[in-house]
């Protein structure tokens, strides 16, 4: 008897384990513990002194490099003496731990000046991601880093490179972001403006001889603005992963001579194609290949440049210096221009481009079960400029809304549902809107769960003359199909016949383009509650955002860490 359990035992588990991978791929992943402490210091990235947030002295933050199944565990500091913090671990899903998604408003309360925030959560894929800031405006103060995911020992990618190299794209500016969003509130509206200046790796050089400028303040001989060197060895192949993390601007990335070959977006694998200069959105993660098959004897310049606005910022420069050339050496030509600012074909050319490489496609659901389209305005609400979505500005409540769901604290936020549409018969998105009046709301859409959705971004004219600016949507908590891209209205009707079901990119941000509409699908089978936003701080900030509800009841009991502001007072236990 004793036998025949042993023997039946041992397949029941056999089965248990086969079955356990045929559904869910095991990785065994090691602890990787990290201790933060974040504040403000004197920083020069562009020459030009000014505060900054450090994460341990540095801006770009310090790196996390892990495999795939590995825990996170960051013991996170706040030491900026007064102002609350939160870090949004960007293109991580947190399945299982939505509460570390880090949104202030939205999945926890703020960390407190003085207080140590314990973020814990398993990096599920392999791929390039980025951490910043999500309380206020203060990623771009430089509180920013780069994820590195790689493959678990054994297994390989579908392309081959030499080195692995990481750089983080940003815009800079000499502003406090306490300025500009006294700014953005005020009537008259203050507009940020155009950055500063543009940083490769927090790196950049802004022109101290400019007029004006307070004595002291302006160094150019600051180490701490020597352009940022890539070193490479000529004839190898380099693996170069570009984030960008900027407030404000499209980017338009280059390395001089050098072709690029797209292979990896947002964690997911690319139908390689080959690229002389990489436009990037706030928020968007790439691999490229690069060869280092030029004259060796010489470096080159890398750029960034400023795109789809009309922006007096100076490009980005940073060196690709070929070993064993001094790394300060300069190229000895001139930095390459980059494209016309308003030249809207190849970076619509680029995101058709973008496709899922051959054997590594998840295959999208065929059919959605619900269609939500998004218009993006901007709009005017008793005085004050807004960004809205479907003629609704987006505000945060004061009490997260994945505590006051799963408290049932219902009251602390709206609940008259949103609306899934707008007129799209009469308006017209080429003029400036006939009525630029629009409403608040805090309300949030509820989505079932394990259901398809479909979500069309509509670009529009802003409350300005023949403009309509590119919004790089965001998405926590989800990866998503991008199955269209289109110019002028969206035809709901037309469009979706012209979807791409066969091998669509999967993404966690996304451009939608000067009047254009761009098509989303993702399967609402994470529960929590995760933000959908533009990436653009100010426009955020403005308004430009929604929030999604699902599966809340499947979920246990939330930590009392994430707690302790709004009417979570008396739920928080330090």
């Amino acid at each position: 008897m004793v036998e025949f359990l042993g023997s039946n035992l041992m397949k029941f588990l056999a089965y248990c384990i086969l079955f356990s991978f045929v559904t869910v791929p095991l990785v065994e992943g090691r602890v990787r513990h990290y201790n933060w402490e974040m504040k403000y210091e004197f920083k020069s990235p562009d020459c030009y002194k000014k505060l900054a947030i450090t994460i341990n002295g540095r801006s770009p933050g310090p790196s996390i490099i892990a495999q795939q199944g590995d825990t996170i565990i960051v013991e996170l500091k706040n030491s900026l003496l007064t102002e609350n913090a939160a870090i949004h671990w960007h293109g991580i899903r947190q399945i299982r731990t939505p509460w570390f998604d880090g949104t202030e408003g939205v999945t926890q309360c703020p960390i407190l000046p003085g207080d140590t925030f314990v973020y814990k959560f398993v990096v599920d894929r392999p791929g390039t991601y980025l951490y910043h800031a999500h309380y206020g405006m203060q990623r771009e103060a430089g509180l920013y880093g780069s994820i590195r995911v790689s493959l678990p020992d054994g297994e390989s990618e579908p392309f081959s490179y030499d080195y692995d190299r990481s750089i983080i794209l940003s815009d800079w500016y000499h502003t406090s972001t306490y300025e500009q969003a006294a700014g953005l509130s005020s009537i008259p509206f203050v507009w940020v403006g155009e950055p500063h200046s543009i940083l490769i790796q927090g790196k950049g050089r802004f022109n101290c001889s400019t007029p004006g400028i307070e004595a002291g303040l302006c160094n150019a001989t600051n180490p701490e603005c020597t352009p940022y060197a890539l070193t490479v060895i000529p004839r190898k192949t380099y693996r170069l992963r570009i984030g960008s993390l900027t407030s404000l601007s499209a980017l338009s990335f280059e390395i001089e001579g050098h072709n690029m070959t797209v292979v990896e977006a947002d964690g997911h694998y690319v139908e390689p194609f080959v690229v002389q200069n990489l436009f990037i959105y706030s928020g968007e993660t790439y691999s490229v290949l690069i060869k280092a098959d030029q004259d060796p004897s010489r470096n080159y310049w890398t750029s960034a440049k400023v795109v789809s606005r009309n922006s007096n910022t100076p490009n980005g420069l940073a060196i690709f210096n070929y070993y064993p050339n001094h790394p300060r050496r300069n190229p000895p030509t001139v930095p390459p221009p980059g494209p016309r600012w308003n030249d809207t074909e190849p970076r619509f050319a680029q995101s058709i481009a973008i496709k899922s490489h051959q054997g590594y496609i998840h295959p999208p659901p065929q059919t959605s079960d619900r269609v939500i389209v998004m218009l993006n305005t901007q709009n005017r609400i008793n005085g004050n400029v807004r960004w809205s979505i479907n003629n609704v500005s987006f505000n945060l409540p004061h009490t997260p809304y994945l505590i006051s769901l799963k408290h049932n604290l219902l009251h602390t936020f709206d609940q008259s549902p949103l609306p899934e549409g707008y007129d799209f018969a009469n308006y017209d998105i080429y003029s400036i809107a006939k009525n630029v009046n629009a409403t608040t709301s805090s309300g949030i859409y509820k989505l079932k769960f394990n259901t398809t959705v479909d979500i069309i971004l509509q670009n529009a004219n802003t409350m300005n003359l023949n403009n309509s600016e590119t919004h790089p949507w965001h998405l926590h908590g989800h990866d998503f199909w991008v199955v269209g891209y289109g110019k002028g209205k969206f035809d709901k009707f037309k469009d979706p016949k012209n979807y791409n079901l066969v091998n669509p990119i999967m993404k966690n941000t996304v451009p939608v383009h000067p009047y254009g509409w761009t098509a989303l699908r993702f399967r609402a089978d994470n529960p929590g509650v995760w933000a959908f936003h533009c990436h653009i701080e100010s426009h955020f900030f403005m308004g430009m955002g929604v929030v999604f509800e699902e599966g809340i009841e499947k979920l246990g009991s939330l930590p009392t860490s994430i707690m302790g502001c709004g009417d979570t007072k008396g739920l928080h236990r330090p």
